[in-house]
């Protein structure tokens, strides 16, 4: 936006500066002008045959270009030490600019370290290089999310393209083989552009809210998943306590599922359990969710949150997804204002636990 120039700050705290010193030095010899007169007669008074008294004609005429000098040497002292010292006072705001305007221009990697005491300046500059560091990782794991779904998305319309070469250039093998593995391919791309629009969905935090029961979201998860579990040989329990939360019931739905899900695509074959639990607590609303499994390690399970992250010691099935599931998981917690935490299991598999505000 433009905008008509004006005074810099340095010049406008120089005047100020300056003009405070005038001020002061006005007044300390209007004290001194108002002390000498109450001791000066406004006449002249004759003393012996010779001498007289001066009277404030006299001392007004001796007073005053004096006090009119120093007047001017203070005016003088004040422009050029306040000069100097706004100077002094504005360095660290001349590095927050230049700072500010590096980032501007696309470089995140440059931070401020301002030294020097705890004051405004230094509180300024922390808060700033933080800023920086939150932008740069956030960029980043843009970065790393583009690629990776580019890469993600790549994969089945590469699939396709080859399989409709092949029934291209053979009519003939167009059989049902063929049309199940296009079928396939296409559920997989649209699955992920799905999960990719849910997860924009989220984190724009474009959604109505209203009450939201987590022990009724669990219970319709796990009964909508129980013939997926019974399938694969797993046992899921439950044991949920109403749990009132102010959110999106769509996307704490999706949230309920992708965990039961999860839970059941990542376990033990033929022998698994899952635990599904709600409650309430003073502050909050809690909703966990645990499975039996491989152990994980505390890196890899630190690392299963971002977008496309699979634990390759975990068990794979035509079911594993499209490396969204927690990712979508987080990104709707962080849309509640809430916290996920991943813990893996002593004896293998994980616990992962949604904390959400009280409803």
């Amino acid at each position: 936006m433009d905008r008509a120039p004006g005074l810099s700050v340095r010049l406008k705290l120089t005047l100020s500066y300056a003009g405070f010193l005038m001020v002061a030095g006005a007044l300390m010899l209007a004290v001194v002008w108002v002390f000498l007169l109450r001791y000066v007669p406004d006449y002249e008074v004759m003393f012996g045959p010779a001498g007289q008294i001066p009277n404030r004609s006299d001392l007004l005429a001796a007073f005053g270009p004096k006090a009119a000098a120093m007047l001017v040497f203070l005016l003088a002292f004040g422009l050029v030490g306040g000069w100097m010292l706004a100077g002094r006072m504005l360095a660290p705001l001349s590095r927050i600019t230049d700072a500010t305007r590096m980032a501007a221009g696309g470089s995140l990697s440059h931070r401020i370290r301002l030294d020097g005491p705890q004051d405004e300046f230094r509180e300024l500059a922390d808060s700033f290089d933080a800023m920086l560091a939150r932008l740069q990782a956030h960029v980043d794991e843009q970065r790393r999310f583009a690629a990776n779904a580019s890469h993600e998305l790549r994969t089945p319309l590469a699939t396709t393209k080859t399989l409709l070469d092949v029934a291209r250039d053979d009519p003939d093998s167009l059989t049902g083989g063929l049309v199940d593995r296009l079928h396939t391919v296409n559920t997989r791309a649209i699955d992920l552009t799905e999960a990719l629009l849910l997860l924009s969905r989220a984190d724009q935090r474009a959604f109505a809210r209203g009450p939201v029961d987590l022990s009724l979201l669990a219970e319709e998860a796990t009964e909508t998943l129980l013939p997926f579990a019974e399938k694969h040989g797993v046992t899921v329990e439950t044991a949920t306590d109403v749990s009132r939360t102010v959110g999106s019931h769509a996307l704490l739905l999706q949230l309920t599922m992708n965990l039961v899900h999860n839970a059941i695509v990542h376990n033990l074959p033929g022998h698994g359990t899952v635990w599904v639990t709600t409650g309430a607590h003073p502050g909050g609303v809690r909703l966990a969710v645990e499975n039996t499994g491989e152990r994980l390690s505390p890196f890899l399970t630190s690392t299963l949150v971002e977008p496309f992250q699979r634990g390759t010691a975990r068990i794979r099935t035509e079911h594993a997804g499209v490396g969204l599931g927690l990712a979508i998981v987080n990104s709707i917690t962080q849309a509640h204002d809430g916290t996920l935490t991943l813990t893996p299991r002593a004896a293998g598999g994980l616990r992962v636990t949604v904390e959400l505000p009280n409803g």
